[in-house]
């Protein structure tokens, strides 16, 4: 177990160090310098490759993240941070106006909520910029100009364009520079004014009150998703402490709307509404709206409906607003008590979007001849509830048609203060046949993507969780822990940490995919992808997945798992 947290250390180390001194050589080169956001050169010196490398210079270490959150006491510092890292890139908080904003938060389905509002505004013939967060497997997700990343060029221009500007101006600000996630959020807008979009859909990244998003002044509309249990060292230990987070998105004279609550959130965020001088509206079940049929939606899940509910109100309310024939006539909504939306008739173009909305990583389904693969990014105890009543919907609809026996595999990881032994728990009645945990790392080799790697968690540190989670669901399942030695691999890199009966421990998602497929799926079979071997002992004891007519396998508990496990599974995500 030591050798295999030393191993991939020792690679993660190398790899950071290069990347980082590499770049820095880089920039110290450039010979261009130039503040004005209104003409700034395009910078040709760099390719993509350098932008992400850079970019993750940005990142928190681990121990740097520890302090942060200990000098957590006054957080309205971060907003006034926020407005002068934008200033340093030349923008003003003015100028995001002009976006048009719709800002959504939430504990679960925010992201789902802006891809169904983004798509229905789209199918208007409006041009739509989309920033939302984290990406799966490549930072260009993060931001999407009429749905699709920005290429690859794009990005790159952008990026030197804000992050020179922050470069030159670091001195005479005590050498600072904006974390990864407040460049992004810089980025994002700097490329939605850039490329003229109609309106930006602008998902929070965490809580709302002191998110870096919320330097937005205006937005059009406000949303909020579901609310429950996370981030409780940011946000607090209560739902009551989160909602008033999340309701610190709401904007004087704006509307907002939200999907049904329990009662403690929900008067907290009428109390936010009130103090704010806004409306609040609850969202009908989608049952409610006037339609011909039932709704189709491209997004699988009972839970998406309320998602869809809330995409209808924000998008109806955004074309209302912004359609106005003199909009600076029109009233400012202001607060009067929490009222019902009113369900209305969808447009074709309404129901035409929710049908297409594509949202990969949530409730997403991929089959690959014998093996089908279930992804769900789900990672509190709510949304795995929802998870685990999707996966049960879905799982026996392909059981039935294989015609032989078939392997229920689970492949899970989850990170930061999740509690894991509660989401396993909830997962125990899906009568998996193996049980297989690794840390969020693509592969165990150097070549490892760039846009994948996080220097915010050490290594050992997501060995260690594994290992814990290991023995977790070993007890959920009233296994008696039994000694297990530690299995190599050929060259001995230690391949599986430990194994105990149907649970084993991999030390990258690269090498649990194909243990667990056993070659059987032709994507991870590819000649160029890098086939891990394995010990005779180990393949012996997956007997049962390469005698089985089909593999089920249900990746969750973590949306950056989730984007590993698709960089290998579908080969579309990484162009």
């Amino acid at each position: 177990m030591l050798r295999l947290f030393r191993v991939l250390e020792r690679l993660r180390a190398c790899t950071e160090v290069s990347a980082r001194n590499r770049h820095w050589t880089k920039i110290a080169e450039l010979s261009v310098r130039f503040s004005s956001t209104k003409a700034a050169p395009r910078l040709r010196r760099m390719d993509y490759q350098d932008a992400i490398c850079t970019l993750n210079t940005l990142q928190t270490n681990a121990s740097a993240l520890e302090q942060v959150k200990r000098e957590r006491g006054h957080p309205q510092l971060q907003l006034q941070a926020m407005r002068g890292f934008l200033q340093r890139a030349g923008l003003k908080v003015e100028e995001l106006d002009r976006l048009n904003i719709i800002h959504v938060t939430g504990t679960k389905g925010k992201g789902s909520t802006c891809a169904f509002t983004e798509q229905i505004l789209r199918n208007y013939g409006l041009r739509t910029g989309f920033y939302s967060s984290p990406h799966l497997v490549q930072v260009r997700e993060r931001i999407r100009i009429n749905g699709q990343p920005i290429g690859k060029e794009l990005f790159t221009k952008y990026f030197w364009q804000v992050y020179c500007r922050l470069e030159e101006t670091k001195d005479a600000h005590g050498g600072s520079m904006p974390a990864y996630f407040r460049f992004l959020t810089i980025l994002a807008f700097h490329v939605f004014l850039q490329e003229k979009v109609d309106l930006a859909v602008i998902e929070v990244g965490i809580g709302g009150a002191y998110d870096c998003t919320n330097i937005i002044r205006r937005p059009w509309v406000c949303g909020i998703s579901s609310l429950g249990i996370d981030h409780t060292s940011i946000l607090g230990d209560t739902i009551e402490k989160i909602a008033w987070q999340k309701g610190g998105i709401f904007k004087p004279g704006v509307p907002a709307f939200t999907v049904k609550q329990p009662d403690g959130p929900m008067k907290v965020l009428q109390e936010r509404a009130e103090e704010t001088g806004c409306s609040l509206s609850v969202c009908p079940d989608l049952e409610e709206y006037e339609s011909e049929s039932s709704f189709s939606l491209g997004l699988a899940g009972q839970h998406q409906r309320s998602n869809a509910s809330l995409a209808l109100q924000l998008s109806h309310t955004w074309l209302q607003r912004h359609f106005l024939t003199d909009p600076a006539t029109s009233s400012p909504v202001e607060f009067s008590g929490v009222s019902p939306a009113q369900a209305f008739k969808p447009s074709p173009a309404m129901i035409k979007g929710l049908a297409e909305t594509e949202w990969p990583g949530r409730n997403q389904t991929l089959k690959h001849g014998p093996v089908t693969y279930f992804l769900d990014g789900a990672h509190t105890t709510r949304s795995m509830q929802a998870c685990v009543r999707w996966f049960n919907d879905i799982a026996p609809q392909h059981e039935r048609k294989a015609g032989g026996p078939v392997v229920r595999v689970l492949l899970f990881n989850a990170t930061g203060e999740r509690d894991c032994a509660a989401m396993l728990k909830l997962l125990v009645p899906c009568h998996f046949d193996f049980a297989v945990f690794c840390p969020n790392i693509t592969e165990a080799i150097a070549t490892c993507n760039a846009d994948q790697q996080n220097f915010n968690v050490s290594v050992e540190n997501m060995l260690t969780r594994c290992l814990d989670n290991q023995q977790s669901w070993r007890v959920l399942n009233g296994q008696e822990e039994k000694p297990g030695a530690e299995l190599l691999i050929g060259g001995g890199l230690p391949l599986v940490a430990e194994r105990h009966s149907d649970t084993l421990v991999f030390p990258c998602i690269l090498s649990a995919l194909q243990w667990i497929s056993q070659g059987r799926d032709s994507v991870l079979s590819d000649p160029n992808k890098c086939i891990i071997p394995v010990k005779p002992s180990i393949s012996a004891k997956a007997a049962p997945l390469r005698e089985a007519v089909n593999i089920h396998v249900l990746i969750t508990g973590s949306l950056h798992l989730v984007g590993g496990a698709l960089k290998h599974l579908d080969s579309a995500l990484n162009s």
